[in-house]
């Protein structure tokens, strides 16, 4: 790409239902200097005006991290447009207190992560594909990540809850690819001394997941699918 003392050359990452509607997994633009978040959605809803609303509905990743409008962007950095959220070579991330994979997940190795002599109360909640879903009859689930960063947000997510809630240990692991129905699509455990604090552990997690991981999941129906930010 062209670039000159004025323009900063940027590509960004799209997925999920904004992927399908751009046509493309990236784009490639050059963005007026200084360069920043706003800017960056204006410019891609300019070139882009058919996905306008689903852009302007996007939150921006900077390394991984969510950013405001008014971040700044610099030169090399990943940029990724993260729609609302909730999912080539096999996926299998693992990071401190979480697991992004495409194999088929098991709560016990969740609850064997949270367990210590400690632990007075575990709570678990398991999240399955389920065959009915807003009117509809579901054939199959695709769930699809940005995988760095989600297994980062999960990990950032576990390790706020456990400093939130006394005596806390909490794991989760999540999947992505295509799932059938009554297969399992997220398991979180979460243990504490006390059982309210291990219900409070496990559901704040299960809420804060849904909110800020860059997981989509695309239902599959006999009309169609539907890409949708919501979870399980």
């Amino acid at each position: 790409m062209a670039t000159s003392n004025n323009l900063l050359p940027v590509t960004v990452l799209l997925f999920a239902g904004l992927r399908q509607r751009v046509g493309r997994a990236e784009l490639e633009l050059e963005l007026p200097v200084p360069a920043t978040v706003a800017s960056l959605k204006r410019e891609l809803a300019a070139a882009h005006p058919e996905a306008g609303e689903a852009i302007a509905a996007c939150r921006v990743a900077v390394d991984h991290e969510f950013a405001t409008d008014a971040t700044a962007i610099a030169a090399g950095q990943e940029l990724a447009l993260i729609p609302p959220v909730s999912g080539g070579a096999p996926i299998n991330h693992r990071g401190q207190r979480s697991c992004l994979r495409e194999t088929p997940l098991a709560l016990a190795e969740v609850v064997a992560e949270v367990e210590h002599r400690d632990a007075g109360g575990i709570a678990t909640f398991t999240g399955n594909v389920r065959e009915r879903s807003r009117g509809k009859i579901v054939r199959h689930l695709e769930y699809e990540a940005y995988p760095a960063m989600a297994v980062a947000k999960m990990d950032e997510i576990a390790l706020a809850v456990e400093a939130e809630v006394a005596g806390a240990k909490v794991a989760l692991a999540h999947r992505v690819g295509r799932l059938q129905i009554g297969e399992t699509a997220v398991v979180i455990a979460a243990s504490a001394p006390h059982r309210d604090e291990a219900f409070r552990a496990c559901r704040e997690v299960i809420e804060r997941l849904k909110r800020d991981v860059p997981i989509w999941k695309k239902e599959v129906d006999s009309e169609g699918g539907e890409w949708i930010g919501q979870g399980p």
